[in-house]
């Protein structure tokens, strides 16, 4: 896949000077609408996850006209849902040392030193405050006996600054954001649209100005018009198949602005979570995630011998390898993502592995039942213990837990500036859509906190900045239906093929090879396969694809064929952008760029940018360059021994 180098870009509205002022700054030159103004301003969210859903009840609550969209029958069902370790914020409760300053810190060298330092500190900031506003609605975090908020730990930091319900973060984080946002509906302000997909973005004068939708239970198309769209939509790593992701989480939206004018950034970054329930058999369609907040007080370990496969209850403590306390002691369990999947998959390649195939490493809670009791553990991970007992059959309390890593998250998305605008204006991305804050590999309990610091603070300053700019016009009714001829003709196309075989069976084939080439470790041979490959396949699924039933009313097999499709086209792009970054950073480990001891060795002369990929004419991509400039982090190769 060839393609072409296009003018460097700039993120322009991030401000100058201190970077602790710059947030401050930046909101006090912002321009305001007034209340009577804004009541005459219409903004689409598309997305109802803890980024969608915070973003559309604050937008509500200042008085805007929303429109808000999701996929699922409840805006409470969105995959924010599933996020289950905690949520980070810089509030130092505990006396250890933490700050705003170190928690931009170790995000910024947890990504590998490939995230904006101004986006990044600015959410480092704005975490203190997600905690009381989410204690203000009800959240109910963990507390200590005393009543005061109780922290854990994480990987890639040494201090306790993770907030937590439990084993339900996330759940309980989505229903804080979900009452906020039921408010609204209730107050009128917000209008909700279940069960409708976004299959296109409307640009109009070079704007974004509204959506076409598909309500998933009529097969109607719909279009929707607006002042500005918000795309909170979460992240692409189904394009892997077998990934931690709810089944429905996919591309569509964000690849669908990325054709009308959207730069993509950094597709290639890709997260592997270290502790998943490793793959039983070929027909599993998704994969289950235990949190990484296991890690706390679950030590990871292998045989060390190769080949051992006694039961771990009978190998002695002297033939057993803690391999993540031995090679990096300073950090030991709690090293970041990247590194702990790129550990276990070592000592599973050398033949260390447990569990069926030998892709597996044990996660044992022996010592923490010893040294804090069996309440105090299930007290504090019952209900995961639960989850991974009827998943397998075992019990984690007498038996060490089996993962192995697998697909989770995903730092590339849309490229956006500091004020979370696309490349087309009018056109906001949050959350996980976005490329922003994370860098190369995103630390654990982040995830959370980017979603609600985009959705309840920085986008309701950034957005009015923005709408204060208007009225911009009528919508020309040639792009509206331009962009609805785009949508029928491609459900039309993906009806008429009536081939033999399934979308989820072309899904599955491109997954493998997506894990295989472009996975945990890619090379450039790998990628050239892949990018021989992908089009082979997306011909054969365009030509050979089955899609039974109508586009009228109910048809998931049409859904997830539309789905499948822009998979075959993104999975391609980030296969280019990994073939074009040589060195290896973060969750991108290129096996030719490693250090003697095989960690991931960066080119900072070469690759301190940001990948903006621009959908260029006939296809072709167009990448731009967004330089990467530190000014209060020293780039050095990362260490956690």
């Amino acid at each position: 896949m060839n393609y072409t180098i296009g003018d460097p870009i700039r993120d322009t509205k991030a401000p100058e000077g201190p970077i602790e002022d710059r947030w401050d700054k930046r909101r006090f030159s912002a321009k305001l609408v007034n209340p009577a103004n804004k009541r005459k301003l219409t903004v689409i969210v598309v997305g109802t996850g803890l980024a969608g859903g915070s973003a559309a009840a604050t937008l509500g609550e200042l008085g805007y006209k929303v429109k808000s969209f999701c996929y699922q029958d409840s805006p409470r069902r969105a995959h924010s849902i599933a996020a289950q370790g905690g949520i980070n914020a810089a509030k130092n409760y505990r006396g250890d040392g933490d700050s705003i300053y170190r928690l931009f810190y170790d995000t910024v060298k947890g990504g590998d030193f490939r995230a904006r330092e101004s986006n990044v500190y600015r959410l480092a900031q704005v975490s203190v405050n997600i905690i009381d506003q989410a204690v203000a609605q009800g959240v109910p975090f963990a507390r200590e006996y005393g009543g005061l908020l109780d922290t854990r730990s994480f990987g890639g930091a040494q201090v306790s600054r993770t907030f937590y319900a439990r084993g339900q973060t996330g759940q309980q984080l989505l229903l804080g954001a979900y009452q906020a946002l039921e408010r609204q509906i209730a107050a009128g302000t917000v209008e909700m649209h279940t069960r409708h997909e976004m299959l296109d973005l409307v640009v109009s004068d070079g704007r974004a100005r509204g959506v076409i939708v598909r309500d998933l239970v009529t097969g109607e198309i719909e279009t929707h018009l607006a002042d500005a769209v918000v795309l909170a939509t979460g992240g692409y790593g189904n394009v892997f198949f077998l990934s931690t992701n709810a089944k429905g989480c996919n591309t569509t939206a964000i690849w669908r602005a990325h054709r009308r004018g959207a730069y993509f950034g950094n597709p290639c970054y890709t997260q592997i979570h270290p502790t998943c329930i490793p793959v039983s058999g070929d027909y599993q369609s998704k994969l289950t995630l235990m949190s990484e907040s296991l890690r706390n007080d679950g030590r990871v370990w292998v045989p060390v011998r190769k080949g051992d496969d006694r039961a771990p209850g009978d190998i002695p403590e002297d033939e057993r390898d803690y391999y993540l306390e031995r090679i990096y002691p300073a950090f030991g369990n709690l090293v970041p993502r990247d590194i702990a999947s790129r550990a276990a998959k070592n000592v599973c390649d050398e033949g260390r592995g447990v569990g069926p195939g030998g892709l597996g490493v044990y996660l044992d809670f022996a010592d923490a039942i010893g040294r804090l009791g069996r309440e105090a553990v299930e007290k504090k991970y019952g209900n995961l213990f639960e989850m991974y007992e009827r998943i397998t059959g075992e019990d984690p309390y007498t038996r060490p837990m089996r993962i192995y890593p697998a697909v989770h998250y995903t730092m590339g998305g849309l490229w956006v500036d500091y004020d979370l605008q696309s490349t087309v204006p009018g056109l906001f991305v949050i959350g996980e859509a976005n490329f922003s804050d994370h860098g190369a590999n995103r630390l654990g309990a982040s995830a959370l906190m980017q979603g609600l610091a985009d959705g309840y603070f920085v986008l309701p300053t950034t957005l009015g900045d923005y709408l204060a700019g208007g009225p911009f016009g009528e919508v020309g009714q040639a792009d509206v239906d331009e962009a609805i001829g785009q949508v029928t003709g491609k459900i039309g196309r993906l009806l008429s093929v009536d081939g033999t075989r399934t979308a989820d069976s072309y899904h599955r084939e491109l997954g493998k090879l997506m894990w295989d080439y472009c996975g945990m470790e890619r090379t450039e041979e790998s990628l050239r396969k892949a990018l021989e490959r992908i089009p082979e396949l997306r011909e054969e699924f365009w030509n050979n694809v089955k899609v039974p039933g109508e586009g009228e009313g109910l048809n998931q097999a049409l859904e997830r064929a539309g789905r499948v499709a822009d998979f075959f086209d993104l999975a391609e792009l980030m296969c280019l952008d990994a073939l074009h970054r040589t060195e290896s950073c973060g969750g991108h480990f290129r096996a030719e760029s490693q250090t003697e001891d095989g960690e991931a060795l960066r080119d900072d002369e070469g690759f301190a940018y940001v990948a903006a990929w621009e959908y260029g004419a006939g296809g072709t991509p167009v990448l731009h360059k967004e330089e990467l400039e530190y000014e209060y982090v020293k780039m050095t190769q990362r260490s956690y021994k």
